[in-house]
């Protein structure tokens, strides 16, 4: 009897188990993608000019969300893809060189081979030959001033930085620094100021495949998050190194109110003129005729004019593909003064056209 009744507990047990246990093919639950909204981008970080707002905005349509990150929180963001790349922060405009002297080291690499480099852009006389200070605006990886880190240690060079003073960043000093692979399969990243030559920081950074990169500050040598995950954002709006025409030739410039698109999670933009369809007429059935651009810039500061007043065009809308296939059209409210807009503060208005 006793042996029939344990059993019947031990069935009992077992079905209570099962019972509880989740099953594994429970339906997961997505949200649908948001139908549109009106977003105001809090990018002025404090009492700066809008100007110089000191925050840039990453934007996700789908969710509604926006994530301020402060433009000087972060100095070089290593790339999480296959390929082995560190990019400077465009946003504060950063510059760097190569120090391409044989046996350099972080030891021997000091002042006296800053002589003669600014590593900036001059706002009042700009030169095309100081884009080799920059990352290509283009966002292309194959661009960098730093080049591809090498699996060779002894092949990756010493790196001099300016951490860059674009739209107000207070001056900091420049640094030295050296990039190599590491057993982890991500980056180690060695540095100091440049007068520095015995105490140098050693960071490791590892790779994140939710991330387009991994961020570092050189204030404390801190990992730092100063970008969403790669799913969770579309455009970012930020003041930026971007290029101009200056007496006829092309030549790096600081800009504000940029626009630039997460191309490397395959978001792309076009652009309609309302000459053509309206902004409320467009449907789903216009898709067809709007060439779709993959590049970074791809809207860049094409959205919004300084003269005679700053604000936003009126004669064009755009339509955004995000990285899940959701289309979206996108059209600019207000920026300025032009507009009754705020610097600093623009405002959009978004609609979603077609789901992904």
């Amino acid at each position: 009897m006793n042996k029939f009744n344990s059993m019947i507990a031990i069935a009992l047990v077992a079905f209570t188990f099962t019972a509880c246990k989740k099953t594994t093919d429970e339906p997961i639950i997505v949200a649908p993608p948001s139908d549109g909204s009106t977003l105001t981008l809090n990018g002025l970080a404090g009492s700066e000019l809008g100007s110089a707002a000191g925050n840039s905005i990453y934007v996700d349509f789908s969710t509604d969300k926006q994530t301020a990150v402060a433009r000087a929180s972060w100095d070089l963001g290593f790339y999480s893809g296959s390929d082995f790349r560190v990019i400077l922060n465009n946003t504060t405009a950063a510059g760097a060189k190569v120090i391409t002297t044989t046996n350099a080291s972080l030891a021997t690499v000091g002042e006296a081979d800053t002589l003669g480099l600014t590593l900036a852009v001059s706002q009042a006389s700009p030169a095309n030959t100081d884009f080799a200070y920059f990352d290509a605006i283009s966002g292309n990886l194959s661009n960098t001033v730093i080049p591809a880190v090498s699996s060779v240690a002894a092949d990756n060079k010493i790196i001099i930085l300016n951490r860059g003073t674009g739209g107000s960043t207070p001056a900091r000093s420049w640094i030295k620094l050296k990039v190599t692979r590491n057993a982890s399969g991500g980056y180690t990243l060695q540095y100091g100021k440049i007068k520095e030559t015995t105490n140098f920081i050693t960071v490791d950074i590892p790779k994140d495949g939710n991330f387009n990169f991994k961020f570092v500050s050189l204030t404390n040598g801190a990992i730092v998050s100063a970008e969403p995950e790669k799913a969770n954002w579309d455009i970012t709006w930020t003041y930026s190194v971007y290029q101009t025409s200056f007496s006829g030739v092309l030549v790096p410039y600081n800009f504000s109110d940029l626009i630039f698109l997460n191309y490397l999670n395959g978001v792309t933009a076009g652009v309609v003129l309302t000459s053509t369809v309206s902004y409320a007429d467009f449907k789903e059935a216009n898709l067809s005729s709007v060439v779709f651009k993959t590049d970074r810039d791809a809207i860049g500061s094409t959205w919004r004019s300084t003269s005679p007043a700053t604000g936003v065009k009126t004669d064009s809308f755009y339509v955004i593909k995000d990285g899940a296939g959701n289309y979206y059209k996108l059209k600019f409210v207000s920026m300025g003064a032009g507009d009754a807009g705020t610097r600093g503060k623009p405002v959009f208005e978004y609609k979603l056209v077609k789901k992904g």
